[in-house]
């Protein structure tokens, strides 16, 4: 087991990611470090997967992917979409067909992205957000350090007028480290829906020794803010990312 999936608490089962700044990289890289075999899907509509993942990927009806899923073809990485009218974009699964599926193929582990940001650092769930599997073993909670500092607004938040309401704070101003501890400890934050999954905070993006104080200093804020987390990863995923070597670092609550 690589250093990342270590950290981050991920064996076997269904895995969500949900949240903003970096969901695909992160269940892409997640991908890539599992031992076994391994689904990739999403709850959502998403682009479908490059092909530097090395995925194969099959897209049909939630029925005819279920079928393919029980027949092995030898691919390590499998992934599994529904055809789309969105250009560029293919369809997710609902969560209990992406259950079916994990049965269906036995594999050791089903990657799923499980709600939209539209390529933001940071976001406010809607409501119905997110569509996690309710067998899900471990939801990734994720957030880009490189909000850290600038202004709140459209081009790095998605909703950026709830998560100015929730996190306290203007439009345009800053986001600091405590506003990224409110979204993760507020009743309709980044945590809504995940209450009765076993979560892992994510602060992806942490790009160099600036993003990495201010995400070290957003993780103990976000430790002390919310209950419901016993750590904080920080990861930099990005090329030529040593898997032995992810991620930048751990923050714990102490006594964890």
């Amino acid at each position: 087991m690589t250093a990342l999936l270590r950290a981050l608490g991920v064996d076997r089962g269904i895995v969500a990611a949900v949240g903003a700044g970096g969901k695909k990289s992160l269940l892409y890289a997640i991908a890539a470090d599992a031992p076994g075999r391994v689904a990739w899907t999403a709850t959502v509509h998403t682009p479908r997967p490059p092909r530097w993942t090395g995925m194969e990927i099959n897209v049909a009806s939630a029925r005819e992917l279920i079928r393919q899923a029980a027949v092995d073809t030898g691919a390590p990485i499998r992934a599994f979409l529904q055809p789309s009218e969105k250009t560029g974009r293919v369809a997710g699964l609902a969560p209990e067909q992406v259950e079916s599926l994990h049965a269906a193929g036995g594999f050791d582990l089903t990657l799923v992205k499980a709600d939209g940001a539209r390529m933001r650092g940071i976001k406010a769930p809607k409501p119905g957000e997110p569509v996690v599997p309710r067998s899900a073993a471990k939801v990734l909670v994720v957030v880009s350090a490189a909000v850290l500092g600038q202004p709140l607004d459209q081009r790095i938040a998605h909703r950026p007028e709830r998560v100015a309401e929730i996190a306290g704070l203007a439009i345009g101003q800053p986001i600091g480290p405590e506003h990224m501890a409110r979204m993760f400890s507020a009743e309709h934050g980044l945590l809504q829906g995940t209450e009765f999954f076993d979560v892992c905070a994510v602060i992806n993006q942490v790009d160099d020794e600036r993003l990495q104080r201010e995400a070290e200093a957003a993780a103990f804020a976000m430790l002390e803010a919310s209950p419901a987390l016993d750590r904080v990863v920080l990861t930099c995923l990005g090329p030529g990312r040593d898997p032995d070597r992810s991620p930048v670092g751990i923050i714990r609550r102490a006594g964890a």
